[in-house]
């Protein structure tokens, strides 16, 4: 048995009464009667523990806990549980760390422990605040809705997020360990974002959630320097929210009102507040410089702790920091300039002219579905971090649609380059004239170490995005990859692939004349990333145990490889495998084990099929191993193989029903496979609806979509769910289909513009 909480964020109210809004603080006396084989624990310490005996005879605990300083209600918590804990005291705070004894006796939450007194220190120190509480528990729960809550003194967490087992090591978990619980500890030691000072309502939770978020990077480099965390900043928190920020309609601060009307409170827990958030605090460090900004925390801070505080309260103290010196400048008030980002949906897009050294902006849309009569003169006040031809420039500022800047017009030289949004330093994208992107392909080319990692990320990533939304031509984007035989950087590779060959077209994509150009091209560059990072999976794998790229995305780029057929990559799938099979006990690099096992499968014949299912039948195998397993037994190249899967998927005791639909979702997404899998639901259907409901029919019917380029086709699988659905899903999935239909058409032209310029390019 095991009871915890989870209050955030209208929760208290259903455990006790209460007026549960956040601006309403106060002093908790929380006492709790539990069964006495188990330990109760609470956001204050235990000042008493007695017994006493119900009406029936029974002996029950009676813990009794300290008065709470004044808090909000949601960051009241209690767990009761009879799980272990390891300890240690940092600065007369005692930590402790629970779990599930096994976990605890296996070492599992060590590392957890050996980070979270050295972060809180780190965080103590750098805002000069103290934290209030004498002791911190941080509890490790097999289930919780979030990733962490913030419960002050009582953190709880999802297991995954608090354990690093030894045999992790080649997982990004130790990574992903560091962030999370530093993320929590944001929120408790510099209690600023939250607990000490807290918002004073949920339209302001982006003040919580972002700077926790912040800070969370800054905790994670303390304790980890080998994580190169700007990257990860970029790669994890920047680059996926420009993405979605156009698709969501709100702002990072709405009005009290708009919220009650029209979101729920939950909704805000979103990309929105959390990424966002954090990118516009970076942002704002960085033209503040790091020292102003944590100085204005830390009188912001002292000022409003115990209370409730809004985003005008931190402007203000930002505002005060700012006046007391001059070496910082802006160009408006600190309001101005932060409203224009907290305020307004989504965000700009600058234009370079390189010629006339004009600057313009505008809110980036999606210019394919627009109607040109839509209003949209949106501005913010953006800062631009800049260099020319490499070296560094002043930051300058654009506070209006348009302007120019004379620095920025370039000279007669036929090589100057300008590039903006250093290191996107800045929340925006940038879309550059054709003879400023000639000259920035011109240098990737001879010398990409010119312009700093992220930047070149943030350049291919940029273009992308603005021939996705009609702002450029497809050749404009594909300019900018001649340059890959000469990048190192996985991260950038990564961003690369997803944006050339992404995950849902693998299948489709080798249907067409593209292919082969593809295959040429990509691998002619691939090479040499390839080579090096193949050196290590033969000769000493251990050395990439603190490359946290090579965790997160060598997989990727080997599953590529072996995609576009790299004879190289097929042979060392089968190699691996083979040696596998030859001996269980081997264990294949974690790193690529996904690859290896669906290549070794694809390349081998009935015979490692059957090695793979009996592996995956083996109830010791780990959940990962499962996993990996119940994918690669989907890549066999022999119809009858996979046919047989299928059956057994349907049939075989030892599916669980979410595997079932897995197998079948597998088989469906293959080349090969599509026909035979649907052609299985639908003789099949009977069953698989009684057992699975209508969401099966959904997924595969998405996965379907995918291959659908005719009305025939559609009318095909029309036929089907008419007879299967009910009336206002018929009409759901018809406009489903339809609009997949017209995308895969959009495709198409996509993929034949592409086909002629690689047809021009593939041999450079």
């Amino acid at each position: 048995m095991l009871i915890a909480s989870q209050m955030e964020p209208t929760y208290a109210r259903r455990v006790y009464p209460c007026f549960d809004e956040p601006a309403m603080k106060a002093t908790f006396n929380i006492r709790i009667v539990h069964d006495p084989s188990y330990v109760a624990l609470s956001n204050m310490p235990a000042i008493d523990v007695s017994e006493m005996k119900d009406e029936n005879g029974s002996l029950w605990t009676v813990t009794t806990f300290n008065t709470s300083l004044k808090m909000s209600t949601y960051l009241t918590a209690f767990v009761v549980c009879d799980f272990d804990y390891v300890t240690r005291t940092e600065r007369g705070n005692k930590i402790r760390i629970w779990a599930r004894k096994e976990a605890i006796g296996n070492g599992y939450l060590d590392y957890a422990l050996n980070i979270t007194g050295p972060i809180f220190s780190f965080l103590e120190d750098v805002l000069n605040v103290s934290y209030p509480l004498p002791k911190t528990d941080l509890v490790a729960l097999p289930v919780l809705g979030a990733g962490g809550m913030e419960n002050w003194g009582l953190m709880t967490f999802q297991e995954p997020s608090l354990m690093y087992l030894p045999s992790d090591k080649f997982t990004s978990r130790k990574a992903m360990v560091t962030l999370i619980v530093s993320h929590e500890l944001g929120h408790q030691a510099c209690e600023w974002f939250g607990n000490l000072v807290t918002m004073n309502w949920w339209n302001d939770l982006w003040l919580n959630e972002g700077l926790a978020s912040y800070f969370e990077y800054l905790g994670a480099i303390f304790v980890d320097p080998k994580l190169s965390l700007d990257k990860i900043f970029y790669d994890h928190i920047v680059q996926p929210v420009l993405r979605e920020d156009n698709e969501i309609v709100r702002s990072l601060s709405e009005s009290e009102d708009k919220i009650k009307g029209s979101f729920s409170l939950t909704s805000l827990f979103d990309s929105i507040t959390y990424n966002k958030g954090a990118s516009i605090a970076w942002m704002l460090s960085g033209f503040l410089t790091e020292k102003l900004f944590i100085r204005a925390l830390t009188s912001y801070l002292k000022e409003f702790s115990f209370s409730n505080a809004n985003q005008d309260d931190l402007w203000t103290h930002i505002q005060m920091v700012i006046d007391a010196q001059d070496e910082v400048q802006l160009p408006a008030s600190v309001k101005q300039i932060m409203d224009s980002w907290t305020c307004q949906n989504g965000f700009p897009v600058l234009t370079l002219n390189l010629t006339t050294g004009t600057v313009r902006q505008e809110q980036f849309l999606n210019k394919k579905k627009r109607r040109s009569t839509d209003p949209n003169n949106n501005t913010w006040i953006i800062p631009i971090s800049w260099m020319r031809n490499g070296s560094s420039q002043p930051l300058m500022w654009l506070d209006k649609s348009s302007k120019v800047f004379p620095e920025m017009q370039v000279l007669e030289s036929e090589y100057d380059w300008i590039l903006l949004n250093v290191n996107l330093s800045g929340y925006y994208r940038v879309n550059y004239d054709q003879l400023n992107l000639k000259r920035l392909a011109h240098v990737l080319e001879n010398d990409p170490k010119a312009i700093p990692a992220v930047s070149r990320f943030q350049l291919i990533d940029d273009v992308f995005a603005l021939t996705q939304f009609g702002y450029v031509q497809i050749e404009t984007a594909l300019e900018l990859t001649k340059y890959l035989a000469r990048e190192d950087e996985l991260f950038i590779w990564n961003m690369v692939l997803l944006n050339l060959v992404p995950q849902n077209l693998k299948t489709t994509l080798k249907n067409y004349e593209v292919y082969p150009l593809l295959k040429k091209y990509l691998l002619k560059r691939m090479l040499p990333i390839y080579h090096y990072y193949a050196g290590f999976i033969h000769k000493n794998v251990d050395a990439l145990e603190d490359d946290y790229f090579a965790q997160a995305y060598l997989g990727k780029l080997f599953a590529t490889a072996c995609w576009l057929g790299l004879q190289d990559c097929l042979d060392l799938s089968s190699e691996l495998y083979t040696k596998w099979m030859e001996n269980p006990e081997y264990k294949i690099p974690f790193l690529i084990r996904g690859t290896v096992c669906c290549y070794g499968v694809a390349v081998g014949s009935d015979k490692e099929w059957n090695f793979a299912w009996e592996m995956y039948t083996h109830i010791d195998s780990a959940e990962d191993d499962k996993d990996i397993l119940l994918s690669a037994m989907s890549c066999a190249k022999e119809s009858w193989l996979l046919y047989r899967y299928l059956q057994y998927g349907l049939g075989d005791p030892l599916f669980s029903s979410n595997c079932t639909s897995t197998v079948i979702l597998n088989v469906v997404a293959k080349d090969i496979g599509h026909r035979m899998a649907w052609e299985f639901v639908t003789e099949n259907w009977p069953l698989l609806s009684e057992r699975y409901g209508q969401e099966l029919l959904h997924d595969v019917l998405k996965v379907m979509g995918r291959f659908v380029n005719t009305d025939v086709q559609i009318q095909e699988l029309q036929v089907f769910y008419n007879a299967t659905l009910e009336e206002d899903e018929r009409e759901a999935t018809t406009l489903l289909l339809e609009s997949t239909k017209s995308e895969n058409i959009e495709r198409r032209k996509l993929l034949i513009k592409i086909a002629r310029w690689l047809e021009k390019n593939v041999d450079d």
